[in-house]
This record gives structure tokens, C-alpha cells and sequence, in this order.
């Protein structure tokens, strides 16, 4: 048995249906006549469409968003080499805390 895929619907159809609960008829007819699944779906589709308006109910673009063109592909030189230096510094000043830890705990035994 296989598994049935996930239905997708256009923006326009989502927008009817929605309109035509907005105008009066009940979840359960309009689910019906448009063979969803579930008044549920169309229930949320109300619920997005009230709080974000059209766009809540326009398809969204998958996947990670790309890069904006302002920001520069790789860091300058001089930038890489201020991030070392910072990265750097912080290991010194966390081996030194940690060096005078450990001093410290011998002294107390």
C-alpha cells in the first residue's frame, strides 16, 4: 500500500475558499465541495488569511534564503586576520584562568 502524497493548492483557490466561508457558508460544505480532506485545513486557511491577509495565504519559498548581495564572499585579509587575533586573545585569557585554577587547587591541598 503506498502512502498518498501531500495535496498542494494554488493561492487562487485557497483565496475562493476562503472567501466563500468569509461570505457565510460553513466549513464543512465548502471543505466538501472542494474534496479537502478535512474543514480543518480550511480552518486554518481562515485563520492565516485573518491575521496576515492575502499574503499569509501565498506559497512560500523553500529551502535557506540567499545570500544578500551587499555581503562580501569571503573576508578581506585584513579582516581574517582580526578575527584570528580576537579568537586568540580569548584562548590566552581563558588558559590563563584555567592555569591559575589549577595553581590555585594545588596550594590548597
Amino acid at each position: 500500500m503506498t502512502k498518498p502524497t501531500k495535496q498542494t493548492y494554488s493561492f487562487d483557490t485557497k483565496l475562493a475558499l476562503v472567501n466563500r466561508v468569509l461570505a457565510g457558508e460553513t466549513y464543512g460544505e465548502v471543505a466538501a465541495d472542494a474534496g479537502l480532506s478535512s474543514p480543518t485545513l480550511l480552518r486554518t486557511w481562515v485563520r492565516i488569511y485573518r491575521a496576515q491577509g492575502e499574503d499569509g495565504l501565498r506559497p512560500k519559498p523553500k529551502g535557506r534564503p540567499a545570500k544578500k548581495p551587499g555581503e562580501p564572499a569571503e573576508l578581506t585579509e585584513v579582516e581574517r586576520l582580526r578575527r584570528e587575533v580576537e579568537y586568540l586573545r580569548a584562548e590566552n585569557a581563558y588558559l590563563g584562568k584555567l592555569r591559575a585554577l589549577m595553581e590555585e587547587k594545588r596550594r590548597t591541598r
